[in-house]
This record gives structure tokens, sequence and C-alpha cells, in this order.
């Protein structure tokens, strides 16, 4: 036989061939076991476990697929985005550059009163932007009544630059106002939309007591927000946060008492 060219056969240790009694015997005749055997056979795997025997039933029976966990397996779900409310709203249509519009009801009018005002805005004119406002807001409600949709939308522009002004007073009223027409409207959205205005208004009040006085009354209309469905319950530590600024009022109120 050639020999092979990969890598050799391997080999045993040999034994000699135990001679017979007589001293020898033919080529190719039975001898009597010695006891020396050569070599143990090559296994090509590993010793194969007790295997149960086939039955009928176990050869019919379906083999077992793993269910998959479909808490881990299913996608997660896309965080629902947080839709701008309160002044955050209204900065978004001062500064934005999408045109000024109005509902196109006899409202065309304050169009260009509103355009002088976000411009107002835009460039830092703040007082000038107070006259344009409350000038706009006081045409636009003799015109059209005090709480049409145009001249709410006026009123909140008007809070929103009072507060721009350093005036979070009338920022706070302003828009808790607006936040009881719009909740009367049964308009849970743009209810708590204004409640979020007042109370970024009434954190920028330090005078303790007066503080007080505010937040009875913010936190008061806006837990009835959340006794209905709307955004308000689904914020609900928004509300929380509110009640321990009161605390903190509180103990500052005492403090200056003392």
């Amino acid at each position: 036989m050639p020999e092979s060219v990969g890598e050799s056969a391997p080999t045993f240790p040999l034994h000699a061939v135990p001679e017979s009694a007589d001293g020898g015997a033919p080529l190719g005749s039975v001898q009597v076991p010695t006891g020396a055997f050569g070599p143990p056979p090559v296994m090509d795997s590993a010793p194969v476990a007790d295997v149960p025997p086939v039955t009928p039933e176990l050869a019919l029976r379906p083999a077992a697929i793993p269910i998959p966990d479909l808490a881990l397996t299913a996608p997660e779900p896309d965080p629902k985005p947080t839709p701008a409310r309160g002044f955050d709203a209204v900065a978004e249509a001062v500064l934005g550059d999408e045109p000024v519009t109005t509902d196109g009801a006899g409202t065309a009018f304050l169009i260009e009163p509103m355009v002088r005002i976000n411009e107002a805005v835009k460039a830092g004119r703040i007082e000038e932007a107070v006259g344009l406002a409350e000038r706009t807001v006081g045409d636009a409600a003799g015109a059209l009544g005090p709480e049409h949709p145009e001249v709410l939308r006026l009123r909140e522009l008007a809070a929103y630059i009072a507060y721009l002004a350093g005036d979070p007073l009338r920022a706070f009223h302003l828009s808790l106002d607006l936040a009881r027409i719009r909740h009367r409207a049964h308009d849970a959205e743009a209810a708590y939309g204004n409640v979020q205005s007042a109370a970024t208004a009434w954190r920028a009040v330090r005078d303790p007591e007066q503080g007080l006085a505010l937040g009875r009354d913010l936190i008061d209309l806006w837990t009835e927000l959340t006794a209905e469905d709307g955004p308000a319950v689904e914020d609900i530590e928004e509300l929380e946060s509110a009640r321990a600024r009161m605390g903190r009022l509180t103990e500052r109120a005492r403090r200056a008492a003392e």
C-alpha cells in the first residue's frame, strides 16, 4: 500500500506472539489464549447513555417545541411624546417660522397686530409687546366677544408676554382665568395647558404669603381637572410637585413670621 500523504495512523505497542509448549505451532493454527491481547479498538465517540426503548406511544408523540417568552421577544413600545403645553406652546407659536393665521371667520383683522407682537417679542422689545398685546386683546374682545377662541388665544399670548416682562402676578391671573373658561367648556387639554402656564408664573412668585394664596386657587382648580379624563390625570406627579411647593412656602412663611 502506498504511504498516505496526511498524518500517519496511530500506532500501539506490539506484543510478541507466545510460543506453544512444544516450541512453536504452524502458521494459522488455533492457539490457547494466553491473557495478552492487542490494543483496544479506537472509539469514534464517547459512550452513549442508556436510552429507553422507543414505544409506539413515544414514537407518535411530537417533539416538545419551546414557547418563546412574549415579554422578552415583543418590541418595546415607542415612548409617547409629550406635547408642548402652557407657555412652551405659546413660545413655539411666537418664535416659530409658521405664518400667523386665524380661524378666518371675521378675524383676519387680527393678523397684522399679531405679526407686530411676534416681531417685538423676537427682537426683545418686551415692553412694546406688552402694550401691543393689551390693545389687541381689547379690540378683539370688543369685536368678537370675551370668550371667542381667537380672543382666548390672544389672552394666552398676553399672559406669556407678561411673564417675559417680569410680571408673574398678571401672567398667573390671566392664565388661571383662561383655565377656568376652558374647564367650563370641557376642553381638558386647553384647560390643563393654561394651568401649566399659571403654575410656571406661580413658581416665579417669591413672597411666601402671596405664593400660598395663589397656590390654593391653582391647586383647587388643578385638583378638579384630575377628577376628569384628560392630561391632568396622566401627569399627576406635576400636581404632587405643586403640593410639595405649598409645604415649602408654608415653612418659609412660618419662619418669616417668627
